[in-house]
């Protein structure tokens, strides 16, 4: 039995995150392709994701991605790891085809996947990842599936995300754990030459990532991969690309504090943003 959502009229592309860091996602996406309009949904009253189990992971990021099909989006990207890692492919094979088959839900894992090969020189590779991320392994699946014998290291880093969501991330005390996350991953494999920063909330800590990794070592934040991934998807899917309005808007909804939201947001944007709270059951 379908669940055909309305107003099947085209609507504005969805960007889920669990808190913030899906901001750094929105950027790229909109500085590349600005005449889109998005509606940017935050669980904050329930982040982060990244500690909870692969089903409470699953059941939050579900109930956005229905509460964004409800609002109009025919295309979702969940602009969050530990959502990607854990819900983006019982959502697509188990629930899409009898929520609205028409309907795309998409991830930021993939399109960073894929361009790993053009980037890494010995196929060595590093991922700095909240701790759901690590242990979801997706990473490493979907590395090994398009490049057969990578190795693939990967480290959990448990307070870097906090730091950026609590404004921590420019002063001394997240040097401590930015570096020695770092040293850990480096000591699991000494060969890595490329890091794929697997959250969201990472880009703001690039300086800092920069510091302490060897020049030699490449890092790769997702957000322009993502924006070059979802620019071809449209190219391959114009059925789907006709069903995104054009009016280069951008709405805020958030489960926590509007104000908060709002306040918070320009840690990740360079300008000021209003939001409209929400609830998500």
């Amino acid at each position: 039995m379908f669940h055909t959502f309305l107003p099947q009229k085209p609507g504005p592309i969805g960007i889920f995150d669990s808190g913030y860091g899906g901001l750094t996602i929105l950027r790229s996406i909109r500085e590349q392709l600005p005449e889109y309009d998005y509606l940017y949904l935050g669980d904050n009253a329930r982040a982060p994701y990244g500690s909870r189990s692969f089903e409470v992971v699953y059941d939050f990021t579900l109930q956005a991605v229905k509460r964004l099909f409800e609002l109009g989006c025919h295309l979702v990207i969940l602009g969050c790891n530990t959502a990607s890692a854990k819900a983006l492919r019982s959502i697509q094979q188990n629930d899409l085809p009898y929520l609205d088959p028409s309907r795309r839900v998409l991830g930021v894992i993939r399109p960073t996947v894929e361009v790993v090969g053009e980037l890494s020189a010995n196929k060595h590779v590093g991922i700095l990842a909240t701790p759901g991320t690590i242990k979801s392994e997706s990473y490493n699946i979907e590395l090994e599936k398009f490049y057969p014998g990578i190795r693939v290291s990967g480290q959990a880093c448990p307070l870097w995300a906090a730091l950026v969501e609590n404004n921590e991330h420019l002063g001394a005390g997240a040097d401590y754990f930015v570096e020695k996350n770092l040293n850990q991953l480096l000591e699991q494999d000494p060969e890595i030459d490329t890091i794929i920063l697997g959250c969201t909330h990472y880009p703001l800590l690039l300086e800092k990532i920069r510091k302490y990794t060897p020049s030699s070592i490449r890092l790769v934040p997702q957000g322009d991969y993502v924006a070059k991934s979802l620019q071809q998807y449209f190219v391959n899917h114009p059925e789907m690309e006709s069903r995104c309005t054009k009016h280069g808007t951008c709405e805020f909804l958030t489960t926590e504090s509007s104000e908060k939201f709002a306040e918070n947001a320009t840690i990740f944007l360079d300008y000021e943003i209003h939001a409209k709270k929400i609830v998500l059951e």
